[in-house]
């Protein structure tokens, strides 16, 4: 295989906006931020057509002249599963949950482009299951246990081949296709080694359909879980389905509006639910606790919605900088802008951390 430049354009393909980074390698351990952009997107895109139209016009934003492409992809309909199974070759495992996923994960994945890594304490494993249509990839780590912890990635082959349709038709080499969280997992272990490697932490990322849940432990990715309920259900509760211009609610939010206060906590009390829910069945599992939370995605840039949810779920709530070990090479105009835009990178970055890590 030909060995892998040392620079790369991450791409978080959205619900609601395409973001790009473009970051190069300066060491095993250093990487420098050149450029970043965002776009926004309609939230169905329907063609492969549609889709290499607005990543040009994100590569037209972000400019540079890379070609090397890790692509993430955020899904609702994605498939991220943790499973044991005895040692088994990932091609053999990826069969066999392909064929039998109603009985391995309740779940039929004959539509799926599956993706099995095995994990140990020794360092990253990965496995790439590939087709006609593309590659999905997943990379995480994990202690070794009585038997073997696996992560199960899948996307629905008809979103792989519309994907790779769309790529083919820019002038990138999409060298990785990657889930969304998994991304963000990776971008969290790049930017806090210290916590990734020694604490109990969650990451909840707020998407524009749905919100995540991520739990790790030591280094190991423990719990994996999503949730319909995202920025566009947030938003729908604040102008009440339309009533209210979305703008100024938003605008009211961020000056911290007694009324919109009782709103979102109306709002966010399902989704503190769900999270609350995911710690106590990881802090019954493994009899440790977790004491604070990071928060990406764009809701998070919000005060009112960090302090609503550190108060109900009783623990600090804070953003996380993907780029938190990264130099900024960006001119003076942009690198002020990353200071409202980083909150929603933690994907693309991951992406790219991926295929220069590698």
């Amino acid at each position: 295989m030909a060995k892998r430049g040392n620079s790369v354009i991450g791409i978080d393909l959205g619900k609601r906006a395409y973001k790009a980074v473009l970051l190069n390698k300066k060491s095993d351990t250093r990487y420098a931020l050149t450029s970043f952009a965002s776009h926004e997107v309609p939230e169905e895109v329907a063609t492969a057509d549609e889709v290499a139209q607005h990543i040009k016009q994100l590569l037209k934003d972000l400019g540079g002249f890379t070609k090397s492409c890790a692509l993430a992809v955020s899904e609702p309909g994605s498939l991220l599963r943790i499973i044991e199974q005895p040692s088994t070759p990932p091609e053999l495992l990826r069969n066999a949950l392909r064929y039998n996923g109603l009985s391995m994960l309740n779940q039929d994945c004959k539509d799926f482009v599956l993706d099995v890594a095995s994990v140990s304490n020794n360092g990253m494993a990965s496995a790439t299951a590939t087709s006609g249509e593309g590659a999905v990839a997943v990379q995480v780590q994990a202690p070794a246990t009585t038997q073997t912890r696996y992560l199960v990635g899948g996307l629905l082959r008809s979103r792989v081949k519309e994907i790779s349709e769309a790529m083919a038709k820019t002038r990138l080499s999409l060298e990785l296709m990657q889930l969304a969280q998994v991304c963000s997992f990776n971008a969290f272990e790049v930017a806090y080694p210290n916590v990734h490697q020694k604490e109990a932490f969650l990451l909840l990322d707020l998407g524009h359909l749905q919100s995540t849940v991520l739990i790790g432990c030591n280094g190991e990715l423990t719990l994996t879980r999503a949730f319909d309920y995202g920025g566009k259900h947030f938003t729908q509760a604040l102008t009440a389905d339309g009533a209210l211009d979305a703008n100024a609610a938003h605008l009211m939010i961020q000056q911290g509006d007694p009324g919109m206060a009782d709103i979102c906590r109306n709002t966010l009390s399902r989704l503190c639910t769900e999270v609350r829910n995911s710690m106590g069945f990881f802090e019954g599992q493994h009899e440790t606790s977790i004491h604070r939370l990071y928060v990406s995605g764009g809701l998070s840039r919000a005060e009112m919605i960090l302090q609503t949810l550190s108060d109900e779920l009783g623990l600090p709530c804070e953003i996380w900088d993907p780029l938190e070990n990264c130099e900024v090479a960006l001119p003076a105009a942009k690198r002020k802008n990353l200071q409202q835009e980083f909150v929603s990178l933690n994907v693309a970055c991951g992406a790219a951390f991926e295929y220069l890590r590698t």
